[in-house]
């Protein structure tokens, strides 16, 4: 296809074709009726710029999956990250008429039905990118936003246009200063503190140094990542699994909302040194888990969850490990 809107543009580096993106996201080209129904499907008529690159390359994770931002999101201060842009149809998991694609983000996760949601992002559905039709109406030449499922679904200006959006798209190299804020976290875990409600509850146990052995693990997860995060990992989860421990010894947890309610407060929005700086409802996924397995359970009498004898055996034996 010539490319007009597109023409000169430099696409070399851009598309990352690698196995799993040929299996997730990329279509094979969109014809006319393909779009069609796609638009009557969603309710929004596509931009030009963005049919004509899905006639290019429908779909696909990208190398320069960052976009400079000027207002700050819960993914960084001056950018966004790009996971992949949804192609075109409907086959593939990742494409806006997809298994995972923009109707999906709206039924399922409660995303406003404003656009079209082109982009998804590195936080497993916790973030977007999304062709805005607020200002143009249906018909219109959409803006590209952000929006921020933990922020309430707040939606931050990205790009005046589809096209403007593509063409400021940059590797994450530009916004590579990994190894020197590694080296401040990790510095952070030997001098700083932590919140004063989790210092409040490692009181309660006096045979075990949780100071001790939450700076240990955190500096572990912290070198493994590269980064200071908690997502759906083995040792996130052994994070939770100590927080949720502390808390039980310290009140009762009737139910998961007030679990969610107060787990904020530890570490992950922790009103001192020793914090994550924000979070992804991964917290969540892992209460419903460790449920499911029979981990936690509630109490008979007094009402509240606490870890099963078993599970709480064996967490106190992984956490010698760290002292």
């Amino acid at each position: 296809m010539k490319q007009k809107i597109f023409e000169g543009f430099d696409f070399t580096d851009f598309w990352d074709d690698s196995d799993y993106s040929k299996e997730n996201y990329i279509e094979e080209y969109p014809s006319d009726e393909l779009i069609k129904s796609i638009e009557s499907e969603l309710g929004y008529k596509l931009p030009e710029s963005y049919i004509e690159l899905m006639r290019l390359h429908n779909g696909g994770q990208i190398y320069k999956s960052c976009h400079p931002m000027e207002e700050s999101t819960s993914w960084a201060a001056d950018h966004i990250a790009i996971e992949g842009i949804l192609g075109i149809g409907q086959k593939k998991l990742n494409s806006i008429g997809g298994e995972l694609g923009s109707k999906f983000m709206c039924d399922e996760w409660g995303y406003p039905n404003t656009g079209v949601y082109i982009c998804d992002c590195p936080s497993a559905g916790h973030d977007m990118v999304m062709l805005d039709y607020t200002k143009c109406g249906k018909d219109g030449e959409p803006e590209v936003v952000h929006v921020d499922q933990e922020n309430d679904y707040k939606k931050t200006l990205v790009a005046k246009d589809f096209e403007t959006f593509i063409k400021g798209l940059v590797s994450d190299e530009v916004f590579d200063n990994s190894e020197e804020e590694l080296k401040e976290t990790l510095e952070t875990f030997k001098t700083g503190r932590f919140s004063d409600i989790l210092e409040e509850y490692f009181k309660k146990e006096t045979n075990i140094d949780f100071d001790r052995v939450l700076r240990n693990l955190f500096t572990e997860l912290t070198k493994e990542k590269g980064y200071f995060a908690l997502h759906a990992d083995e040792l996130s989860y052994f994070t939770y699994d100590i927080q949720f421990y502390l808390m039980t010894l310290n009140k009762q947890i009737k139910s998961k909302a007030e679990f969610i309610k107060d787990y904020p407060s530890l570490v992950a929005m922790g009103n001192n040194e020793i914090s994550t700086g924000g979070y992804a409802d991964f917290f969540g996924d892992w209460f419903d888990a460790r449920v499911k397995k029979g981990d936690i359970k509630k109490r008979l009498f007094k009402s509240s969850y606490v870890f099963s004898d078993k599970f709480k055996a064996s967490l106190l034996e992984k956490i010698k490990k760290y002292e």
